[in-house]
C-alpha cells in the first residue's frame, strides 16, 4: 500500500514550526541588542512583530524576556510600544522577570519625549505586581506634576491602578489629594475627567472609610459641581456623562439653583450623542421630582430629543432610547398621547424595537380611551393590522396589546369583537395567543362569557397545539361546561389522548376541567372522569399524580364537599400576578440611564446610605444577639477588616458600611437587602476579637419573619471565612 500523500501546504510564516524557531528569535534578538549599525531598528521591528504575533496566538515566548528588555534601549517609539505590550503581558505571570524591566521603564519615565514618558508610565502602572509598587510611587508623583498633558492623563489613571494593587501605598503617598488638585486646577479637560473618574472609584471602593465618606461629600459640594458644569462643553462625550452623573447626586438648596443648573445644561438636550442626552434627562427629572408643575414641563421638553434619537440612530441605539422612553410612557402616558404616531412600527425594524413600541402604544391607548373613544378605535385598528404581520413574534405581541386594552376597559365591546375576530384568521399562533387572552378576559370580566363562549365553542382542540393555549381552552371547557353543548365530549376526547399529551400543565388543567364538568353535567362526564382519574393516578409526573389522588380521595370522602372545593364561588380577578408593581417601576425610574431600564429589572446590588443605616439602627430592636467562633484559618486570614469585607460582599452579597479598629480587635457594620424587596433591610454589628477567636454579632431587621434565615446565612458566611 502506498504511503499517504504529504500535505503540500507550507506552514504560515506567522506561526513557528517548533520550539527551535523561538530559540532562533532569541539568538537574533541577542545579536541586535547592542548593535548600532544602520537598519538595526528595522530588523528589531521585524523580530518584535514575530514575538508579538506568537504571543497573540497563545505561544509561550517568555524565554525571550531578557532579550526584549535589552533591545528596548532605542528611541524608536514603535519598538517601545511593542516592547511595553510584551512586558505588560508577561510581567504579571513572572514577577521575577518583571523586576528586570524596572530600570528601563524608570529610565523611560524621565525621557525627553513626552510620548515615551507617558507610555513608560502606563506600562509601569500596568505591571500589577504587588512587590514592585515601591518603584511606581516616584514616577507617578512626577507624572502628576509633568508639564505635558498626555503624561498627566496617564498618571491620573495610574493612581487608580496603584490603588487596586496596594490601597495603603496609594493613600500613604497622598495621591488622592494630588488628583483633587488636578481636578480643580488642571487646564486640560481630559486630565480633569480622568482625575474625577479615579477619585470616584477610589472613594467608592473604600465605602467603609469615614475619610471616604467625607471625600465623596466633597466631590458633590457646590464649588466642585459648579466648576465642572461651567467646563462641561470642554469635556469629551464620555466625560460629560461622568460629570452629569455626579451632578445628579447633588441636592440644590432652592429652586433658583435648580433653574440655574437646568438653564446651563439646556443645550445638552440637543447633543448628537444619545448618552449625553439621557444623562441630561436623568438629571432634569431628578432635580424636579419635588416640583410637580416643573416636572411635567420637563416631560414635555424631553419628548422631542428622545423621539429624534429614536428615529435617527441605529436599531441598537433606538432600542436603548426606546427603553427609557418606555419607562417614561409607563409613568406619564397622557403626555405622549399626541405623539402616538411616532410609536407606530416600521416594516424594517427589528423585533425587539417593535415589541417595545407595541407596549408603549398599549399604555398610551389605555389613557386616550378615557377621553376619546373614537380615537381609540382608530388606534386599536392599527394594532389589529399588526396581528396579520408576517413577523410571527410581532403578531403575537400585537394580539397581547389588544388583549391588554380589553382587560383594562371593561365596556369596550368593539375591542372584544376585534379580539374574537382573530380566531377567524385560522393561523395557529394567532389562535393560541387569542385563547390565552380570552381566558384572562373571562377571569376578570365573567359578564362577557356569553359572547366569548359562542365563538370558543366552535374551536376544535385538535387545532390547538401550544400548551398554554390548549390549557386555556380546557379551562374554558370546564368553567363554562353548562353553556357549551359539546364540552363533555370535547373533554372526553382529550382524556382519550392522555398518553399522547406531553405537557404536564395541560394534563393538570384537564383533570380539573373534567371534575368541574362532572358536577355540572354528571351523566355525560362520568366516564371521562373515571378515565381521567385512572390516567392521572398512573401518571409519572408527581404533580399530576398528586392532583388525581387528591380528587379521588375527595370524591370518596364527600361529593358535595368535592363540589364546593372544585367549583367555589368565584370573584373576578382584579390584578394579575405578572403585573409589575408600581414600587418596582419607581425604583427602576431611580436607576434611569442604566442597564436596569433596558432589562426592566432592579440592580441586584444593595444600596443603603450611612445616614439611613444610623437611623434604622437606632429605631429597630435587636432581633438576634449571639457569639460565634472564628476558624483558625479565618484568624490567620484576617490581617485587616477589608479582607473580611471582600469575602462577605463578593461571595454573599452582604455589604460593609463602616469598619475600624486594630488587631486583634475589629468592629464592622454590615447590611443586606432582599433581592425582590429592596425596602427590607438586614443590619449587622460585628465585633471581632482575634485573640479569643470569637465574634459577637447583633442583627436588626425590618422583617422579623426573615430574621432567622438571615442569621443562619450570616453565620454560615462568617464561619467559611478563610477556608478554601
Amino acid at each position: 500500500m502506498a504511503p499517504p500523500a504529504q500535505s503540500q501546504r507550507s506552514p504560515s510564516p506567522s506561526q513557528p514550526s517548533g520550539k527551535g524557531e523561538v530559540s532562533d528569535l532569541k539568538m537574533q534578538l541577542r545579536q541586535l541588542a547592542g548593535s548600532r549599525a544602520p537598519g538595526t531598528d528595522d530588523s528589531k521591528r521585524d523580530l518584535f512583530k514575530k514575538v508579538i504575533s506568537y504571543m497573540t496566538i497563545g505561544i509561550d515566548v517568555s524565554s525571550v524576556f531578557s532579550e526584549m528588555v535589552m533591545c528596548s534601549a532605542t528611541s524608536d517609539i514603535v519598538l517601545k510600544k511593542m516592547c511595553y505590550l510584551y512586558v505588560g503581558n508577561y510581567a504579571k505571570y513572572n514577577p521575577d522577570l518583571a523586576l528586570l524591566t524596572i530600570n528601563f521603564l524608570q529610565r523611560d519615565c524621565n525621557d525627553q519625549d513626552p510620548i515615551i514618558r507617558g507610555l513608560a508610565l502606563r506600562s509601569l502602572a500596568s505591571l500589577r505586581v504587588p512587590n514592585l509598587v515601591e518603584y511606581l510611587v516616584s514616577p507617578l508623583a512626577a507624572g502628576l506634576k509633568d508639564s505635558n498633558t498626555y503624561v498627566r492623563m496617564i498618571a491620573s489613571v495610574g493612581v487608580l491602578k496603584l490603588y487596586h494593587i496596594s490601597a495603603s501605598t496609594c493613600l500613604d503617598a497622598d495621591f488622592p489629594q494630588l488628583l483633587k488638585h488636578l481636578l480643580l486646577n488642571d487646564p486640560d479637560p481630559q486630565v480633569v475627567a480622568n482625575s474625577l473618574s479615579a477619585l470616584q472609584e477610589i472613594w467608592g471602593t473604600a465605602a467603609s472609610s469615614e475619610e471616604a465618606a467625607r471625600e465623596r461629600e466633597g466631590l458633590i459640594s457646590k464649588p466642585v459641581i459648579y466648576y465642572l458644569l461651567n467646563r462641561i462643553k470642554d469635556f469629551s462625550e464620555w466625560a460629560q456623562c461622568t460629570v452629569l452623573e455626579l451632578v445628579s447626586k447633588y441636592a440644590p438648596p432652592d429652586s433658583n439653583e435648580i433653574f440655574d443648573i437646568m438653564n446651563l445644561l439646556e443645550d445638552r438636550l440637543q447633543h448628537a450623542n444619545g448618552a449625553v442626552v439621557l444623562a441630561t434627562i436623568k438629571l432634569f427629572l431628578q432635580l424636579t421630582l419635588s416640583m410637580t408643575d416643573v416636572h411635567q414641563q420637563v416631560y414635555e421638553r424631553i419628548k422631542a430629543p428622545l423621539l429624534t434619537l429614536v428615529s435617527s440612530g441605529s436599531p441598537e441605539q433606538s432600542y436603548a432610547v426606546l427603553s427609557h422612553l418606555h419607562l417614561l410612557v409607563m409613568r406619564a402616558p397622557m403626555l405622549f398621547a399626541s405623539d402616538y404616531k411616532h410609536l407606530y412600527c416600521q416594516y424594517n425594524e427589528p423585533f425587539y424595537v417593535k415589541k417595545l413600541k407595541l407596549e408603549m402604544l398599549t399604555a398610551v391607548f389605555l389613557v386616550v380611551f378615557t377621553l376619546v373613544l373614537a380615537v381609540l378605535a382608530i388606534k386599536v385598528t392599527e394594532l389589529c393590522e399588526y396581528a396579520a404581520n408576517v413577523d410571527i413574534p410581532i403578531a403575537r405581541e400585537s394580539i397581547r396589546a389588544v388583549g391588554k386594552i380589553a382587560l383594562e376597559q371593561y365596556d369596550v365591546n368593539a375591542i372584544v369583537d376585534r379580539l374574537l375576530q382573530f380566531l377567524e384568521m385560522e393561523k395557529d399562533y394567532v389562535t393560541a395567543e387569542t385563547l390565552v387572552l380570552v381566558k384572562d378576559l373571562l377571569r376578570k370580566y365573567p359578564q362577557w362569557s356569553h359572547d366569548c363562549i359562542a365563538v370558543i365553542g366552535n374551536i376544535s382542540s385538535n387545532n390547538v397545539q401550544e400548551p398554554k393555549a390548549k390549557a386555556a381552552l380546557i379551562w374554558m371547557l370546564g368553567e363554562y361546561a353548562q353553556d357549551m353543548q359539546d364540552a363533555p365530549y370535547a373533554l372526553e376526547g382529550l382524556v382519550d389522548e392522555w398518553e399522547d399529551e406531553p405537557s404536564p400543565e395541560v394534563r393538570l388543567h384537564l383533570l380539573t376541567a373534567v371534575m368541574k364538568c362532572f358536577f355540572r353535567r354528571p351523566p355525560e362526564t362520568q366516564k371521562a372522569l373515571g378515565s381521567a382519574l385512572a390516567a392521572g393516578l398512573a401518571d409519572m409526573h408527581q404533580d399530576v399524580h398528586d392532583r388525581a389522588l387528591f380528587y379521588y380521595r375527595l370524591l370518596q370522602h364527600n361529593v358535595s364537599v368535592a363540589n364546593s372545593v372544585v367549583n367555589p364561588t368565584k370573584q373576578a380577578v382584579s390584578v394579575f400576578a405578572d403585573t409589575q408593581s408600581s414600587e418596582i417601576k419607581d425604583r427602576i425610574f431611580d436607576e434611569f440611564n442604566s442597564l436596569s431600564v433596558l432589562y426592566q429589572k432592579l440592580n441586584a446590588k444593595a444600596v443603603l446610605d450611612p445616614t439611613t443605616f444610623q437611623q434604622k439602627w437606632r429605631q429597630l430592636p435587636v432581633s438576634t444577639s449571639q457569639e460565634v467562633s472564628i476558624s483558625p484559618q479565618g484568624v490567620a486570614a484576617m490581617t485587616s477588616p477589608q479582607v473580611l469585607v471582600r469575602h462577605m460582599q463578593q461571595l454573599h452579597c452582604i455589604h460593609c458600611i463602616a469598619s475600624g479598629g486594630q488587631a486583634p480587635n475589629f468592629k464592622l457594620f454590615f447590611f443586606a437587602q432582599k433581592a425582590d424587596e429592596p425596602s427590607s433591610n438586614f443590619l449587622v454589628e460585628c465585633v471581632v476579637n482575634l485573640s479569643t477567636s470569637k465574634a459577637h454579632i447583633k442583627i436588626k431587621v425590618d422583617d422579623e419573619t426573615a430574621s432567622q434565615a438571615f442569621s443562619a446565612l450570616f453565620q454560615s458566611a462568617f464561619s467559611n471565612f478563610g477556608k478554601a
